[in-house]
């Protein structure tokens, strides 16, 4: 029975993949994603040159592993203009038999605008557009009509006429961010972007009713610090994308081990859900320039029997580079006989 129902659960993917709408990819550490997740959050750190790598494989019980792998850069003060910054994005999305492939750059920008005198509260507001290639392979795949009435016949034609195996599109998405530098250790940020504002076509039969949806995404997150060496950090992200909607969130608790001048070493773990799919752990550190994440999603969703709870692997790197002199700490030496 259980392998009834992943031949099943197979052969939906098939068909969504060929003939449904398209969803846009997705970290569980959506966070360490910073410009997929927002085109306003480019250049939204502290530093003047970031690198960003994530990783993710999923459904590698039920199915040919989903793999997704993103680089991106991004820096301030482009163009010699301060609160001007500029990033690109490449993702690489392959899943399933059909090697269903999703390859796309973007080019993204951002204004950082203070709205109070002391800068502690900022809006920022991004652009991002590039392009997108959607290709499949077919030979892989199985078709009713190959079974001979027997047992199945991969000889056989599949008796269909497809249209096309690739696509190409342009993508343009816009977001806006807000941050809220309380002090130091107590920092509050969100933000809404808008994906996919052209809705391209997706139809590999050519049906121009066949579109990828808009996404529109709302996050917020925040560090707060509840002890001399811990921060607990709550994160939430919601997407809508047509008639799918996601919902993340959870906690995580970072402890410090060094924080002075360029050396700021932490550890920490979260606990996180996504509705009707998965809980996800996650793990990492901070060492001076250096941020690495891992995470991994237990899937809860109706595909258990054919997954048995085990879900996606995820590895999230970001690398900054910070040109600016440490500050100076001024101390004066006690004499002996005090």
């Amino acid at each position: 029975m259980i392998l009834i129902r992943k031949y099943i659960i197979l052969g939906l993917f098939s068909v969504i993949l060929i003939n449904g709408n398209a969803q846009d990819i997705h970290f569980s550490q959506y966070d360490l994603s910073p410009i997929n997740l927002n085109p306003a959050m480019t250049g939204q750190f502290n530093g003047d040159f970031r690198f960003i790598g994530n990783y993710r494989s999923q459904w590698g019980s039920v199915t040919v592993p989903f793999n997704t792998i993103t680089i991106g850069a991004d820096a301030k003060n482009i163009f010699n203009t301060k609160d001007l910054a500029g990033g690109i994005q490449v993702n690489q999305d392959r899943a399933g038999d059909s090697q269903f492939n999703t390859f796309q750059v973007n080019f993204s920008g951002a204004y950082l605008k203070p709205i109070s005198n002391d800068s502690l509260h900022n809006l920022s507001f991004g652009i991002q557009t590039g392009f997108t290639n959607r290709s499949l392979t077919y030979n892989p795949l199985s078709f009713d009509v190959q079974y001979n009435g027997s047992y199945y016949d991969e000889n056989l034609p599949n008796q269909e006429n497809f249209a096309r195996e690739s696509r190409t599109y342009l993508n343009l998405n816009l977001g806006v961010g807000y941050l809220w530098e309380i002090e130091k250790r107590k920092t509050i940020r969100g933000g809404l972007a808008l994906f996919n504002l052209t809705k391209p076509k997706q139809s590999f039969f050519n049906d121009d009713e066949i579109k990828l949806d808009m996404r529109l995404a709302v996050h917020a997150n925040a560090e707060w610090k509840v002890h001399e060496k811990i921060n607990v950090l709550p994160s939430m992200l919601f997407m809508s994308q047509g008639k799918y909607k996601e919902l993340d969130f959870g906690v995580s608790a970072k402890y410090i081990l060094t924080d002075f001048m360029s050396m700021y070493r932490t550890v920490w773990l979260g606990c996180f859900y996504r509705n009707q799919d998965a809980g996800f752990l996650t793990a990492g550190m901070d060492y001076d320039q250096w941020k690495v994440g891992v995470s991994y999603d237990i899937n809860v969703s109706t595909l258990v029997p054919a997954s048995n709870n085990r879900g996606g692997l995820e590895i999230s790197v970001i690398y900054i580079i910070d040109n600016r002199p440490p500050k100076r700490i001024m101390h004066r030496i006690c004499p002996d006989y005090i």
